[in-house]
């Protein structure tokens, strides 16, 4: 029996919240010992790797670990052929929930470190090679994503997840926030972390570019799944998400 959709959406919520606040809480922590910018970055990346990792392998087996409407979306574009994605209602709950949980978690982190609990932040990300960046990093993200589906080995979603989104601190020029949700969160914070609200919707329309892309990908790489096969009518149980993700 799938869990409830309350619980799953519960489970949506906490994890963006405490995935922003480490995000967040590790910028501050890692600014307020050294002032060397690659020794902040490299805190940064670290505590995202370990707390992502940590957050997926706690709540995937209740939610699916999406943290992210770019992954959500996608699971429901590709579950609509193959029968096993959320439905619409589903993503309606799941969304609004990632990103109420975004914005607590860049609050709660503000909180724990002194700061202003809200405080817009002033940190300009308007460039053509940031939303570049952008694109690349929420492609690849939901290739293997969705590759880690297709081939059996979606147990290994915590650890490859959040090795990926580890080296994308490093290997885009955006640091990879490949997601809608931690994009909205970190606009509420005046911090390492933070993004100017001015520079959000370019941001937001790269990741979802970028998904775009990345279904393709799986498509061109993998192939089309195949239908799902028309059942005996009953009552069902609600459908299970596919696939956990990240960031």
């Amino acid at each position: 029996m799938s869990v409830p959709l309350s619980r799953r959406v519960v489970a949506e919520a906490v994890g963006s919240a405490a995935l922003v606040a480490v995000v967040v809480g590790s910028g501050i922590q890692a600014t307020e010992l050294t002032h060397d910018v690659g020794v902040q970055l490299l805190a940064n990346s670290l505590a995202t790797v370990f707390g992502l990792g940590v957050l997926i392998l706690l709540l995937g087996p209740v939610s699916g670990a999406h943290f992210n409407p770019a992954v959500t979306l996608a699971a429901w574009a590709t579950g609509r052929r193959t029968g096993d994605g959320p439905a619409a209602r589903e993503v309606a709950a799941y969304i609004p929930a990632q990103v109420a949980g975004a914005v607590s978690g860049a609050v709660l982190a503000d909180a724990m470190f002194g700061k202003p609990l809200v405080q817009w932040s002033t940190h300009d990300r308007s460039a053509g090679h940031l939303w570049l960046g952008e694109i690349v990093a929420t492609a690849g993200l939901i290739l293997l994503i969705f590759g880690l589906s297709r081939t059996g080995q979606a147990r290994y979603a915590p650890v490859a997840v959040a090795s990926y989104i580890g080296a994308a601190y490093w290997f885009t020029s955006s640091t990879s926030f490949a997601n809608p949700a931690v994009t909205i969160g970190r606009v509420f914070t005046d911090t390492f972390a933070g993004i100017a609200p001015g520079s959000l919707g370019p941001f937001v329309a790269a990741q979802l570019v970028g998904a775009a892309v990345g279904l393709g990908l799986v498509v061109t790489v993998f192939g089309r799944p195949a239908p799902a096969q028309a059942g005996p009518a009953g009552p069902q149980a609600e459908p299970e998400l596919a696939a956990p993700a990240l960031p």
